[in-house]
């Protein structure tokens, strides 16, 4: 397999790299990764994140492992293990599922170029999300952002951030607000670390100032990215997107999801048939990173941590595609069964 090169994950000179997001902001440190033991662990720690990405990073894992020998039938057990690492991220499935399906009509050693496009791809997808994006954003937009959504989370420039970069690229004046995102503060050491990486003004928030910006007029769009989009327009995102799209709504505040058609479950009816999972009672006791580990809550303390929740299809505005700029009136009209 060819070398290939991304923020955040990186193939080099036969081996796999992926940088651990657990130590950002102050630290960047690069972890080998060769085997599905490695893997998995990464996704589940958040180590790989990003719906997007972590497709990409399982498919280049189990292209290596084809490199390194493996037989059909292993790297068939493999990859059903690596599927099953984040249940509601439906990118990692499809990648998947697209890795098996060349594995199957032609087999192990055709994974490598299967992987290589599935990296070149996302960067593509990334760039026409831009694109479409940007073309929505005035000049002079506070932009109002949750989680993390850029090259930390795809092979490419982002989803939502990627809107972001772009909007900057033409020139346009901007400003962002950062929401921190409770409980694994992805918005607080992500997203604004790549704003400053990318000279792009930007405030940092706590989640639950969100609602007193918008009633004073200061935020003029929301961006968020999705880890799955159903059929019918509802997605789920990184918890706390729900609560942005119902305030939006109520100050009237633009609301747009931003992802790839990987990121489309045709096949899911609407938001209730999305798996969401549940994460450790640690991560909202206390929090931990590359700084230690603090716990503020008294021991054994009841704890509800979904990752992520469910927006309804009738508080989004518009759903930014690498195929376009969906209205509601398309969406209900099923253009999401077809792509």
């Amino acid at each position: 397999m060819k070398d290939l090169f991304a923020t955040s994950i990186k193939y080099q000179q036969g081996a796999l790299y992926v940088l651990d997001q657990h130590q950002l902001p102050h630290q960047e440190q690069w972890l080998a990764c060769d085997n599905s033991d490695a893997m998995i662990a990464m996704i589940k720690k958040l180590q790989i994140r990003g719906a997007p990405l972590i497709g990409i990073g399982a498919s280049l894992l189990l292209a290596h492992l084809a490199e390194q020998g493996l037989t059909a039938d292993e790297l068939r057990t493999q990859a059903e293990r690596l599927r099953a690492a984040r249940p509601t991220a439906v990118n990692l499935m499809n990648c998947i599922d697209r890795m098996l399906a060349t594995l199957e009509s032609a087999g192990p050693l055709a994974l490598s170029h299967c992987a290589e496009q599935l990296f070149e791809e996302d960067v593509e997808l990334c760039n026409r999300m831009a694109a479409f994006g940007a073309e929505l954003i005035a000049d002079g937009a506070n932009i109002l952002t949750h989680c993390n959504t850029g090259s930390l989370a795809t092979a490419g420039a982002g989803t939502a951030i990627g809107v972001i970069g772009a909007v900057k690229q033409q020139g346009k004046q901007l400003h962002v607000w950062v929401d921190e995102t409770r409980p694994l503060l992805q918005g607080g050491r992500l997203t604004a670390w790549e704003m400053a990486r990318m000279n792009i003004p930007h405030t940092l928030i706590c989640d639950n100032m969100a609602a007193t910006l918008m009633a004073q007029g200061r935020v003029d769009v929301v961006l968020v990215g999705s880890d799955r989009i159903a059929a019918n327009g509802d997605f789920a995102n990184k918890v706390g997107t729900y609560s942005l799209a119902v305030i939006a709504h109520h100050h009237n505040v633009p609301f747009y999801v931003v992802a790839p058609y990987t990121t489309v479950d045709p096949e899911c009816p609407d938001g209730k048939a999305i798996p969401i999972e549940q994460r450790s009672p640690a991560e909202v006791q206390g929090v931990s990173g590359s700084f230690g580990e603090i716990n503020w809550a008294p021991e054994n303390t009841p704890v509800y941590n979904p990752a992520f929740d469910v927006t309804p299809a009738e508080l989004v505005t518009g759903w930014i595609l690498d195929t376009g700029v969906y209205s509601p009136e398309q969406i209900a009209a099923g253009a999401l069964k077809n792509l």
